[in-house]
């Protein structure tokens, strides 16, 4: 793989971090690069891996999801060379981001996970964020791990009526 390739798409994601206020899932990232054929999925995670390891973006670990978030180093960096991706690649991006903005919020912004406790009791903390925000962020103890799987499992689909809920009770 050339150099030029490389850090094209190196700077392609950090071009698509530094367009949303929020992380971008690995997931995302490949949908993206991947359907419009841009590189392969092994050259994405290198190109990943690399940006992390270089201290362009911060790896955020959720569960079974990784999520990037753009660091200062990475934000100077594509404020710089921004102008190295073509303008057809950056209207690709845009419509991209533009097109999917909510669900791609949605996905990031509600997270689940769960670990065990000092007294063997597992803890399940879910979370809905919007940007830098807190809507809702949520503790429960449980005492096996298939219902702290199962809880984490169905989160995202039920965070929204229990947001409503609990604002509905506390108004």
């Amino acid at each position: 793989m050339s150099t030029d390739a490389t850090t094209l798409y190196k700077l392609m994601v950090l071009y698509m971090l530094d367009k949303v206020n929020f992380p971008l899932s690995n997931s995302q990232i490949a949908d993206f690069m991947l359907d419009r054929q841009y590189t392969n999925y092994f050259t994405l995670q290198e190109v990943l891996s690399s940006l992390a390891s270089d201290g362009f973006v911060q790896i955020l670990t959720y569960r079974s999801s990784t999520q990037y978030k753009l660091t200062k180093e990475g934000i100077d960096t594509i404020s710089f060379f921004y102008n190295k991706i073509s303008q057809a690649i950056r209207d690709d991006i845009d419509k991209y981001l533009k097109d999917n903005k909510y669900d791609l919020k949605c996905e990031v912004g509600t997270t689940s996970d769960y670990y065990k406790s000092t007294n063997g009791d597992f803890i399940v903390h879910c979370q809905v964020k919007e940007g830098n925000t807190n809507l809702i962020e949520l503790n429960v103890a449980v005492p096996l791990e298939s219902q702290a799987d199962a809880m984490c499992a169905r989160w995202r689909d039920a965070s929204q009526d229990i947001y409503d809920f609990v604002m509905n009770k506390l108004m």
